[in-house]
């Protein structure tokens, strides 16, 4: 299991060139991923969104990448001779024309616009390609195993809360068969205070009871919620991302909960319900950090 929250970072010198590369993620509902690449090396891009989809699937991922040049080697000047000696001469002959001194200096002449021209030799594409990615793989490493050590954290705390809920859990099946016999006592309780001593039709009293038991059952709820509850504990157990997964189950859990609020009439089982509610919450709150 892994959190959607991570970093990552690696360096490499490889080629004359120091690489590079960070990965940083926040929680996102989907797969979404930026980058900052220096302009020039705007063709390794697809390469390296690739590498990284092909480990991330939820989160939303800021990739920023750095290339420094460490050698000049590939880079040459030359003088253009023929520019030059143009400015030259052009520049002697307007000193003869404005009778002013001859100051015509290297400084001066190296100024003119193309003088120079520098060139720069074609860089191998496939290598510096391969040269980022490999820097990416290395940074990718640190940054899932981030997002391990968060999402461990994370499935220790929803086990712990999916724990309370069981117990929780059971101590509504306990209460609930209770709460029809309580019934069956006030309405016992109630005829004889308005009968007054008359003789009392049992029959009716439990069909009374039988007809309140079926309203207020939540038996078929506390079977659907605790299969529900498996089915989370068994989801954290996965290798697989499950977040999407769990945002659907913990729902159903939730609507589960709220069915058993709405039919219970009982003040012990209500409460419990609140307190199932806001674990359920809880839980919730933390899926929202899984991948």
């Amino acid at each position: 299991m892994k959190s959607m929250t991570g970093y990552g970072r690696a360096r490499k010198i490889a080629n004359g060139r120091e690489i590079t590369v960070e990965i940083r993620s926040v929680n996102h509902r989907y797969y979404e991923c930026s980058s900052r690449i220096p302009r020039t090396y705007g063709y390794i891009e697809d390469t390296l969104k690739n590498i990284l989809k092909s480990s991330i699937s939820r989160g939303k991922v800021e990739l920023s990448v750095t290339i420094v040049n460490m050698e000049t080697s590939d880079v040459k000047i030359t003088m253009n001779h023929d520019v030059a000696k143009g400015y030259a001469f052009a520049l002697r002959d307007m000193s003869d024309v404005f009778c002013r001194n001859d100051d015509l200096t290297l400084a001066v002449l190296s100024r003119m616009p193309d003088v120079f021209t520098v060139r720069k030799k074609p860089e191998n594409e496939d290598e510096i390609t391969g040269d980022t990615a490999e820097t990416l793989k290395e940074a990718l490493t640190g940054f899932i195993n981030m997002r391990e050590t968060e999402g461990e954290r994370l499935r220790e705390d929803i086990l712990l809360k999916t724990k309370n809920l069981k117990e929780m859990l059971s101590q509504v099946e306990k209460l609930s068969p209770m709460t029809v016999e309580k019934y069956r006592k006030r309405l016992f309780q109630k005829l004889s205070e308005i009968l007054d001593g008359k003789d009392i039709d049992q029959q009716r009293i439990l069909t009374e009871s039988a007809i309140f038991a079926e309203k207020i059952a939540v038996d078929e709820e506390t079977v659907r919620l605790a299969s529900h509850i498996r089915q989370l504990e068994s989801m954290l157990e996965s290798d697989e991302p499950v977040g999407r997964k769990l945002d659907f189950i913990v729902q159903e859990i939730n609507r589960e909960i709220n069915t058993i609020g709405s039919k219970a009439q009982d003040v012990e089982i209500t409460a419990l319900v609140i307190d199932m509610k806001a674990e359920t919450e809880k839980i919730r709150e933390q899926i929202q950090n899984i991948e």
